[in-house]
C-alpha cells in the first residue's frame, strides 16, 4: 500500500481516529502520572482538549483542509485543559497553520507541519522541560524532516515517525529522574503517541469508531459570586480601607486592633506592610471600624457595600439568569465598568466564600480534581466588567490555560498571577492595593504569594515511589509546594508531620482549611495539637469544603 497525498476527507478521518485512540487509552495514560493523587490527570485533560476540537470538526460537512484547520485549532485552543492539554492545543495550532493553505498534504508539507507544531508549542511554554510531551513531539518532527529526502510514501513516513517517537518516549525517564524513580514514561508524551498512532491507523484504512462524540452543552464550571452569597447575613456591611500609618503601630497594637474588629464583625483580614495597613471586615457599624482606624493614621481606598441590599439584587438577577438560560438569551449585568476585577479558580463552598469576601468577582469551580478549560477562563473574563482583570489559577496545572485565555482576549487587560495553590491565591488577593498600577500590583501580589508555604493532604490512588518514599494505594499523603513530604495511614498524624516539614523559626501563622470529609470538631482537635507544638505561632481554622483534600493549609 502506497499513499502519497492526504485530502480533506482523509484528514478528517485521521483526526477523529487520533481522538478515538487517546480516548480509549486515557485511563492508561492517567496511571502514568508520577503524583498518585486523585485528580483529572493527563489522559483526561488531553482527551477533553481534543474532544473540544472533535465537536467543531463534526459540525462540518465535506470540509476543506482550511475549514478543518480552523476547527481543529480553534476547538482545541478553547477546550484546552491542564498543561498537557494546552501544549497539545499549541501543537495543533502550529500544525494547522502550516497545512491550511493546501488542498492536499504530502510528505514535505506534513514534515513542515510537524516542525511548525513543535516550534509553536515550545514558544508557548515559559520554561520548556525535556523528558515531556515536548521532547516526544520534537523527536517526531526531527525524524519527519529526515524522511523527506528518503521517501514520498506517507505510509512509510508515518510508520518510521511513530517508531522514532516511541523510542524517544522510552528515553524520557533518562531525562527526568522523577519518571525513572516512579518507573514510568512521560504521560503527555504517551498521549501524543496514541493520537499519532490512531491517525496512522485511519491512513491505513482501519475503521475507528469514536464512542463519545461531544455535543454542545451548557457549561456548569462557572460560578458567579451571586451563587455563593449567603441569604442569612449576620453583618451587613462589607468594609474595606487602607490605613496610611502616621502613629505608632507595632505587633501588639495590631493584635489589639484585630481583637476590636473581631468584636464588631467577622470575615476579618488585616495585612500590614511597612507604613500601610489593609483592612477588610464585615460589620453592622462601619463607622466604628473607621473611627478606630483613624487613631493610627489617615485612611484611603475606602469602600463600604451593603451586602443585604446586594444579596436581594443578586436573587432577582439569578432569577433573570435562569429565565435567560431557558430562552437561550444571555443576560449581562448593567454595572459601571470597574478599574480592576478578579477571577479565581476555587474548590469547595467555604473557599469560594473566602475568595468572595476578599473581593473576587467570579469563581471558576475547579482545581486539581477538574482543570478548567481555556474557554471556561474566557467565559469568566466576559462576565467581569473591568478594564483590568487578575486571574488566580491556584493550581500549577491551570496556569497555562489562563495564559492562553489572556492571549485570546483583546478588549481587557489580563494579568495571570501564577498562584499554584489556594493559599497563594488568597495571599495574592489580600495584597492587592487599589492605589497602585496593575503592573505594580502584579509584581506585589506575585512576590507576596511566594512567601507562603502551602500544603495539601489527600490519599494515594496508586502505588509508586517518589523522592525516596514508598507510597501504597490508600496511604494518606501530605503534599508540599514541590513534592510529597509526609506519608502515613492517619489523617491527623500525616497532617502534623506535613506542618513540621513546612514550619520554621521565621513562621508566624498556620492556616488550616478543612474539606468536606472533615468535621469541625476534628479540625479544631488538629489545631489544638498544632498550637501545643507551636505555641508562638497563630493557628487559624477555616471551613474550606473542598473535595478530595482533607486539608489545605498554609504556613507563613
Amino acid at each position: 500500500m502506497v499513499v502519497k497525498t492526504i485530502d480533506a476527507g482523509m484528514l478528517k478521518k485521521m483526526f477523529l481516529a487520533g481522538a478515538a485512540s487517546i480516548e480509549a487509552k486515557k485511563e492508561y495514560i492517567n496511571d502514568l502520572n508520577v503524583f498518585p493523587v486523585p485528580d483529572g490527570d493527563t489522559g483526561t485533560n488531553m482527551t477533553l482538549t481534543i474532544m473540544s476540537a472533535v465537536k467543531e470538526v463534526n459540525s462540518l460537512n465535506n470540509p476543506t483542509i482550511e475549514e478543518l484547520a480552523k476547527a481543529i485549532s480553534g476547538g482545541s485552543l478553547r477546550g484546552a485543559r491542564g498543561n498537557s492539554g494546552v501544549i497539545l492545543s499549541q501543537l495543533f495550532r502550529g500544525f494547522t497553520k502550516e497545512i491550511k493553505d493546501f488542498k492536499e498534504i504530502n510528505v514535505t508539507i506534513l514534515a513542515n507541519a510537524f516542525q511548525k507544531a513543535v516550534e509553536t508549542a515550545y514558544r508557548a511554554v515559559m520554561k520548556p522541560k525535556e523528558g515531556t510531551i515536548l521532547t516526544v513531539a520534537r523527536g517526531g518532527a526531527d525524524k519527519a524532516a529526515q524522511l523527506v529526502s528518503e521517501t514520498d510514501d506517507l505510509v512509510v513516513f508515518g510508520r518510521e515517525v511513530i517508531k522514532h517517537m516511541e523510542i524517544v518516549l522510552s528515553q524520557t525517564p533518562e531525562l527526568l529522574p522523577v519518571l525513572k524513580e516512579a518507573g514510568v514514561v512521560d504521560s503527555g508524551g504517551q498521549g501524543l503517541v496514541e493520537i499519532v498512532k490512531g491517525a496512522y491507523d485511519a491512513l491505513l484504512g482501519k475503521e475507528i469508531v469514536l464512542s463519545n462524540i461531544p455535543v454542545k452543552e451548557v457549561s456548569n464550571t462557572g460560578i458567579n459570586i451571586e451563587r455563593v452569597a449567603a441569604a442569612d447575613i449576620k453583618f451587613g456591611y462589607c468594609t474595606e480601607f487602607i490605613i496610611m500609618v502616621e502613629k505608632e503601630y507595632n505587633p501588639e497594637i495590631e493584635a489589639n486592633f484585630k481583637a476590636y474588629l473581631e468584636s464588631i464583625g467577622d470575615s476579618l483580614v488585616v495585612v500590614s506592610d511597612d507604613d500601610i495597613v489593609k483592612v477588610h471586615v464585615h460589620t453592622n457599624d462601619p463607622g466604628l471600624a473607621i473611627q478606630k482606624a483613624l487613631t493610627y493614621g489617615s485612611l484611603t481606598s475606602m469602600k463600604i457595600d451593603n451586602m443585604r441590599e446586594e444579596h436581594n439584587e443578586r436573587v432577582i438577577k439569578e432569577v433573570d439568569k435562569t429565565s435567560a438560560v431557558i430562552t437561550d438569551t444571555p443576560v449581562k449585568e448593567n454595572k459601571p465598568r470597574k478599574k480592576a476585577g478578579f477571577i479565581a479558580v476555587s474548590m469547595g463552598k467555604g473557599l469560594g466564600e473566602i475568595f468572595t469576601g476578599l473581593g473576587v468577582d467570579y469563581l471558576i469551580e475547579g482545581g486539581q480534581t477538574m482543570n478548567p478549560s481555556t474557554e471556561d477562563m474566557l467565559n469568566a473574563i466576559n462576565q467581569v466588567n473591568a478594564d483590568t482583570i487578575f486571574i488566580l489559577p491556584n493550581n500549577s496545572n491551570i496556569i497555562l490555560a489562563a495564559e492562553q485565555a489572556k492571549q485570546l482576549t483583546e478588549d481587557k487587560n489580563i494579568y495571570v498571577i501564577p498562584s499554584k495553590t489556594v493559599p497563594q491565591g488568597i495571599t495574592a488577593v489580600i495584597n492587592y492595593v487599589y492605589d497602585k498600577s496593575p503592573d505594580e500590583n502584579a509584581v506585589r501580589m506575585t512576590e507576596e504569594m511566594h512567601k507562603v508555604k502551602s500544603g495539601q493532604v489527600t490519599y494515594a490512588v496508586r502505588d509508586t515511589s517518589l523522592d525516596g518514599k514508598e507510597i501504597k494505594q490508600g496511604n494518606i499523603m501530605g503534599i508540599g509546594d514541590k513534592t510529597i513530604l509526609s506519608v502515613g495511614d492517619n489523617i491527623k498524624e500525616t497532617t502534623v508531620e506535613l506542618i513540621n516539614c513546612l514550619a520554621d523559626d521565621a513562621s508566624e501563622l498556620i492556616s488550616l482549611y478543612y474539606g468536606d470529609e472533615i468535621n469541625e470538631a476534628a479540625a479544631n482537635e488538629l489545631a489544638e495539637e498544632v498550637m501545643e507544638l507551636y505555641p508562638d505561632l497563630d493557628v487559624e481554622v477555616h471551613y474550606g469544603g473542598q473535595p478530595i483534600y482533607y486539608y489545605v493549609l498554609s504556613v507563613e
